[in-house]
């Protein structure tokens, strides 16, 4: 009987960024890291962006890109850090926070309706370099490929290849060496 041991990630991966550490899920599912993908994918494509050159964008559609990127990586990270990093806040005429929320969808349906209310953005402002980057390690990390090194031990040791290595001589023993060509 043959037994195969597969790792599992248990600790959270984590994103230094100047003080904060932002913590990411150990773990996420297939289908739950391709939905959330999907749904930034689909804002950029109904947007014409190309995260890769924002100098042609009008603002407005860069400001909707990085808020549904800021979105979709909070989607992915722990609660705690998901709530440092995206927090579009509802406030009162004097400044009060009437609610706080993770979308600005979510901010601006709250609002609905509300007199002398505005919608602030108090989640965490990074440039667009470092989004691009989070974007970039966060799709390999979850998106399959090749592991990114972490800050933490978090990430578990790729699981070993099937069988045993072979102890078989090279049958290329009798090639001509090229030094000297």
């Amino acid at each position: 009987m043959a037994t195969k041991k597969f790792a599992l990630n248990t600790k959270p991966h984590e994103a230094e960024i100047g003080d904060v550490t932002l913590q990411f899920q150990p773990e996420v599912m297939g289908d739950t890291f391709l939905d959330t993908y999907s749904r930034l994918q689909d804002t950029m494509q109904r947007l014409n962006v190309d995260l890769t050159d924002l100098t042609s964008v009008d603002l407005e559609q860069v400001r909707e890109t990085t808020q549904a990127l800021r979105v979709f990586l909070a989607r992915l990270m722990l609660p705690e850090s998901a709530a440092t990093f995206v927090s579009w806040d509802v406030l009162s005429a004097a400044g009060k926070v009437l609610s706080s929320h993770r979308t600005p969808e979510e901010a601006h349906e709250a609002a609905d309706g509300k007199a002398k209310v505005t919608v602030v953005d108090n989640g965490l402002r990074l440039p667009d370099r470092v989004l691009v980057e989070l974007l970039e390690w966060v799709v390999e990390l979850y998106g399959g490929g090749q592991r990114p090194p972490t800050s933490s031990s978090a990430s578990a040791p790729a699981s070993s290849s099937p069988g045993t290595p072979g102890r078989a001589g090279s049958r290329s023993r009798g090639s001509t060496s090229t030094r000297g060509r």
